[in-house]
């Protein structure tokens, strides 16, 4: 081993002469064995190319070579080189040593697995109006606050039926962001992209356990969790004319303390058209997933198709009530000018629903646009949900929502395959702003869309080098999720992370990312370039802040890729499992269970979370006394040759 080591040392010395300090960016998380994998090499002045060696966890010298012509990258102002170590495939720890440096990076087939799991688990971690339990949080666990089962109507929102100060019970609802304010605007975005993912990816999140305290029940765990945020959204609808209040937080942003400390009075603060027609495009997406589940939630797809009408329908009587913080309210404002997207989003949430021509009547898909998705920008949402339930419009309607679409997937495309570092960032001039990481995780959904609709899998390709990006293969060389890579945040803006005791940070959260704009005025930028504006500092609300919606597209992202390396072997066009046709008892289990059903049943298969096989049978009867505890999913196929899954509990 001592000779091979020595070769490889001899070998790296032999090519490479270093004049000056080469830095080595990749992805931390590791890389899938069959995918595309790039190294970038970067440093402040123009250098040569770089010679390598890649070893083995024994010291074998699997590649060598020398790094792709350098290119100056604007972006973080910097120059950056690529290696290219797409052909190593076989799963394993590998270490590269170039320009005097060794980073070590990961290669599997399961590397986003456990990044994936926390970046849903997140939602959890900011569920107002619950303690947090050790069983669910471990140390994260905290005591309840914000119950919200008082909440003043704020003069701003007072109306006949409701007069300044009437109390209202509003509870639920995930904290929005590093503060402890909810906004209907921004839980709408970041409803509607959760939703997305498990309507896109259905038998996979049926699998998919989230380690909440719903766990195991007959509702997948992802509708769980976005169901603790719907019910608090319902609450923010006035029941006598279906407008819906923008906001619920205090007058002001509270201190740096736990939820449980919160004591200021809290507000349910004016109604607007923008957070209405949010409002309206989520539930009726709910409603139309949640009707899977009418045994599980008796009438609850029907509650929420009623109150996207009746918001649909206030809007439309107040279509420019834009909303602007009221004097004294000095938190987020979320504000909106131009809700002409958010009116075509609405519509066609709600003609996919409903079937009701007269919200395809007021769908115009020509004045649709395309780019990337944001709180204050929703036309994609609506291009997203029409390509999907594509026989639901003419083929006219179609061809041109996809002609729309696509070609923000190929300039994404085109930018991953030919920038500098090979990534989707710097294709707009507007996505080095606040929050500039959601448009990175948002641009990585829209490749996986394009990838969906056309089968073409250079868009997949490009999403999965595109993901390195927030993993470490970036202009600070962090990786942008809490809790995972060498270098990743440990300082968020982040009021419970800051206030717990706790030196690490809640796992899973993305923060923003760099932001040129540094409206925060805190003092540790070092770089203030594009890319490089970013300090891993409690003070840079502006670049280290945590949000809901920034969360969502990366929770889609990562397990979007994750799906397609490893769960192909659950169909998305599997039916959800009709309890009135078939039941699986006892559920929980701990090891034999019994089917019973009115069909013939020709099999069942069992997989496991990374939908991979661990046991097969033709009974109803069925002994699991094997296999570990933990979460699967049955598959059973009926003699009528149709299939239905159903969550199952091993303890």
């Amino acid at each position: 081993m001592k000779s091979k080591l020595l070769l490889a040392v001899l070998l790296l010395n032999s090519l490479v002469c270093v004049s000056q300090a080469i830095d080595v960016r990749y992805n931390q998380i590791g890389y899938f064995n069959d995918r595309g994998k790039v190294i970038s090499l970067v440093a402040n002045t123009t250098f040569s190319p770089q010679a390598f060696i890649v070893l083995d966890a024994d010291d074998n010298v699997v590649l060598s070579g020398t790094s792709a012509a350098v290119n100056y990258w604007s972006d973080a102002q910097e120059y950056v080189s690529k290696i290219d170590v797409s052909s190593i495939t076989t799963s394993g720890t590998y270490r590269l040593q170039v320009g005097g440096e060794e980073v070590s990076f990961n290669i599997g087939a399961d590397v986003y697995q456990a990044i994936s799991d926390a970046s849903l688990k997140y939602y959890y971690f900011n569920r107002a109006s619950t303690a947090i339990s050790s069983t669910y949080g471990g140390i994260y666990a905290r005591s309840m606050g914000h119950p919200d089962t008082s909440v003043r109507v704020h003069s701003s929102a007072a109306s006949p039926a409701r007069p300044t100060n009437t109390i209202i019970s509003s509870p639920k609802g995930w904290y929005d962001a590093g503060d402890y304010n909810k906004y209907i605007v921004n839980s709408g975005i970041s409803t509607y992209t959760l939703l997305a993912a498990y309507e896109h990816f259905e038998s996979y999140y049926q699998a998919k356990a989230i380690d909440i305290p719903e766990t195991g029940g007959n509702l997948p765990d992802l509708l769980d969790e976005v169901k603790w945020n719907l019910d608090w959204m319902l609450t923010m609808q006035e029941p006598s004319d279906g407008g819906v209040y923008h906001k619920l937080t205090g007058l002001n942003f509270s201190g740096r303390i736990m939820p449980n400390a919160y004591t200021a009075t809290r507000y349910v603060i004016k109604k607007s058209t923008s957070a209405t027609l949010n409002f309206a495009a989520v539930m009726a997406m709910a409603s139309r997933i949640y009707a899977n589940y009418e045994s599980e939630l008796p009438g609850y797809s029907d509650t929420l198709l009623s109150a996207a009408e009746a918001a649909y329908a206030w809007a439309e009587a107040n279509p420019t009530d834009y909303f602007t913080n009221p004097n004294g309210v000095n938190t987020g404002e979320y504000g909106d000018s131009n809700v002409s997207d958010e009116f075509q989003w609405a519509a066609v949430e709600l003609f996919i629903t409903t079937n009701n021509v007269n919200y395809s009547n007021d769908i115009v898909v020509s004045s649709i646009g395309n780019g990337t998705p944001s709180w204050q920008y929703t036309d994609p949402l609506a291009l997203i949900s029409m390509l999907y339930h594509d026989t639901s419009f003419p083929s006219s309607t179609i061809n041109t929502a996809r002609s729309t679409f696509i070609s923000t997937a190929d300039d994404l495309k085109n930018q991953i395959e030919n920038s500098a570092m090979n990534i989707s960032m710097g294709v707009s001039n507007w996505d080095y702003v606040w929050g500039s990481n959601s448009v990175a995780a948002n641009q990585i959904m829209l490749l996986v869309r394009a990838y969906e609709m056309t089968n073409d899998d250079t868009y997949l390709d490009a999403a999965y080098i595109g993901m390195d990006y927030l993993l470490g293969r970036n202009g600070t060389g962090y990786s942008y999720v809490s809790g995972f890579g060498e270098i990743s945040p440990v300082n968020p803006h982040h009021r419970i992370s800051d206030a717990d005791g706790i030196a690490a940070p809640i796992p899973g959260m993305l923060c923003g990312g760099p932001n040129p704009g540094r409206q925060d005025g805190c003092s540790g930028y070092i770089n203030t370039s594009n890319a490089g504006s970013y300090v891993d500092d409690w003070c840079s609300y502006a670049s280290n802040e945590v949000t809901i919606n920034w969360n969502a597209p990366l929770a889609y992202a990562l397990n979007a890729l994750n799906f397609y390396q490893n769960g192909t072997a659950l169909s998305i066009n599997d039916y959800a499992l009709a309890s009135e046709t078939i039941s699986v008892y006892p559920n929980p289990t701990e090891g034999i269970i019994q089917i019973k059903t009115r069909k013939k049943i020709a099999y069942v298969v069992v997989y496991n979370t990374l939908g991979k096989v661990v046991h097969t049978s033709s009974s109803v009867q069925i002994s699991l006394p094997n296999i570990q505890n933990g979460l699967y999913i049955l598959k059973i196929t009926t003699e009528d040759n149709r299939t239905y899954t159903k969550k199952l509990l091993k303890q």
